[in-house]
């Protein structure tokens, strides 16, 4: 109050930097958060429900895999139990796998070759042959094809020529045998030490059936056989 009684006017500071209250916040629509939650449980439920059905499956396999492998396990005991421990020396198992197409493989044996120089091979060691038949040092064809004929002497070389080959004969063509492949060696006449060598021929043909196929030498005496991969014979499809 001042002096003589006059009050003084009243004054107030209005401070225009102060921060407002913060306003209340809207109302939310009546049911919308209620509608995302349902979907929410269901969505993790759906989940849980996925999990569980899938360890149901990883279990009744694993359970499965289990009861094979010991029945299995079983089984092979009892096979094993069944097989003779002692196997008599002389029997030969049976190929598990059979060759798809025709084959042969002849090996000589202890017989010398023909007058006429055809090569006799060894039928006592169970030759490969599959869908051929053999007949007098003759391959005889049942099946129609491309072949694949090879066919390996060992020789000694003397002062004559040594000539050989494979030929064919068929009932197509009866006048003589047809030459396939042909090696001939000449030697000029020396006073050096007797050596050996071998000859090879290989090719492809075409036969019919019926046809036959055979290995010729001339010189028979010069044909050395002391084992049995030696002196070969074959024929394949392709």
């Amino acid at each position: 109050m001042a002096e003589g009684g006059v009050p003084y006017p009243s004054v107030f500071m209005v401070d225009s930097h102060a921060a407002y209250p913060p306003l209340p916040p809207k109302p939310r629509p009546p049911g919308r958060g209620g509608a995302a939650q349902s979907l929410l449980f269901l969505l993790v439920g759906l989940a849980l429900c996925g999990l569980a059905i899938e360890a149901c499956f990883i279990y009744h396999l694993y359970s499965k895999q289990g009861s094979a492998v010991s029945g299995s396990a079983g089984m092979s005991i009892q096979d094993q139990e069944d097989i003779p421990k002692e196997v008599p020396p002389t029997s030969r198992p049976n190929p598990i796998v059979l060759p798809s197409k025709p084959v042969a493989h002849l090996t000589a044996g202890p017989q010398a070759p023909h007058g006429d120089g055809v090569m006799v091979w060894d039928m006592q060691t169970e030759p490969l042959l599959h869908e051929m038949e053999y007949k007098d040092g003759k391959l005889v064809i049942q099946k129609e094809g491309y072949y694949y004929v090879y066919s390996k002497i060992f020789f000694s070389e003397v002062n004559v020529a040594f000539t050989h080959s494979v030929c064919r004969t068929t009932p197509r063509y009866l006048r003589k045998d047809i030459e396939l492949l042909k090696s001939r060696r000449y030697y000029p006449k020396s006073g050096k030490m007797i050596s050996s060598s071998n000859s090879y021929l290989g090719g492809v043909f075409h036969f019919f059936k019926d046809d036959s196929i055979f290995v010729k030498v001339k010189n028979v005496t010069q044909v050395w056989i002391q084992s049995s991969t030696e002196n070969v014979f074959g024929i394949y499809m392709i």
